[in-house]
């Protein structure tokens, strides 16, 4: 059975990595990190802050539609193409091809994320320019832009000499050159003087702010695979935003309300609260001592494993009666 289970994750995370939505829309996050920094010079208040909120609020976004579109690829187009009934008519049950498929979409849904945070962590490093004469972060500029290029130079080789895919090779090959650049900006200041290590970095708790954000994210992608399994690539996507819009406000709209109506405390209790997960308000409003304790982190990870383990069940429910003959 384990055997069963990593061979479909396997084969989702290649195949959802091939994809050419999914090196479109993480090529779009990457832009638009890298655009906040010029959007958040905006402000008549505090840039840095507005580009915190810029910068998670594109993982977030980034997330919702890579799930959806990346879970309808993977499943619904398998089951209106019938291809599906190759994996289960062998001895693979529903249970675990969901699974499966869910375990490889969280993968391939974690290398973009975590790609996004790296360049997330660029750009806050950069920081907004404050006036023209502001001198430009030359290592962030030099290190980044130079994986991207070595990438698009090292997948256009493998693509043409060895008939490797062209984004899948370009995804291979900036992963860990963007990783080591982030590491060695994390040591260099705007003028390549040598710094103690992420002193110009975001904090710490930025980082558990945006990890809090993955965990919607992971939620998201659990709503995405088991709207799949019963619905097209449009309408998945509008489950999947219903979903995520409905759990941000949810605190705001049914759960101040849940007392006085029924409605409201059933949607209160059946809608995942993506809220709580949205904490850079409370960081960035309050004293520089506002931080996030580390029992709120475990919290808040036992909530998204039981609400993805509970949205996965459902998922499962859904696809056992499917006609997919």
């Amino acid at each position: 059975m384990l055997e069963r289970f990593y061979t479909l994750a396997r084969g989702t995370f290649l195949e959802t990595i091939r994809q050419p939505i999914y090196a479109i829309l993480l090529s779009v996050t990457a832009g638009l990190l890298i655009l906040n920094v010029s959007l958040a010079g905006f402000t008549l208040d505090d840039d840095n802050k507005l580009l915190l909120d810029l910068g998670l609020s594109t993982l977030l976004l980034s997330g919702l539609f890579l799930s959806a579109f990346s879970a309808s690829g993977v499943i619904s187009r398998e089951i209106e193409n019938k291809t599906v009934l190759t994996v289960i008519s062998k001895p693979v049950s529903r249970p675990i091809f969901i699974l499966g498929k869910f375990a490889g979409l969280s993968g391939a849904m974690l290398l973009a994320f975590f790609l996004s945070l790296l360049v997330f962590v660029l750009s806050v490093r950069h920081g907004v320019l404050q006036r023209t004469s502001d001198p430009w972060d030359q290592p962030v500029l030099i290190f980044g832009f130079g994986s991207l290029f070595i990438s698009l130079i090292a997948g256009a080789f493998c693509n043409y000499f060895y008939g490797f895919g062209f984004s899948t090779s370009v995804i291979g090959f900036i992963t860990p050159l963007l990783t080591v650049s982030a590491l060695l900006v994390g040591k260099l200041g705007k003028g390549w003087e040598v710094i103690p290590f992420g002193s110009n970095y975001v904090g710490g708790q930025i980082i558990i702010a945006a990890y809090l954000v993955w965990l919607a994210v992971l939620i998201v992608a659990a709503v995405a695979v088991a709207a799949s399994t019963r619905f097209g690539q449009m309408m998945t996507l509008v489950i999947c935003t219903a979903a995520l819009g409905l759990g941000i406000i949810s605190d705001y709209a049914f759960g101040q309300h849940e007392a006085q109506s029924l409605a409201a405390m059933i949607a209160y209790r059946a809608i995942p609260n993506i809220g709580p997960f949205w904490v850079i308000d409370g960081l960035t409003i309050g004293s520089e001592k506002t931080t996030i304790p580390f029992s709120y982190v475990g919290y808040m990870t036992a909530y998204a494993v039981l609400v993805t383990c509970g949205i996965l069940g459902l998922g499962v429910a859904a696809f056992q009666r499917r006609e997919v003959g």
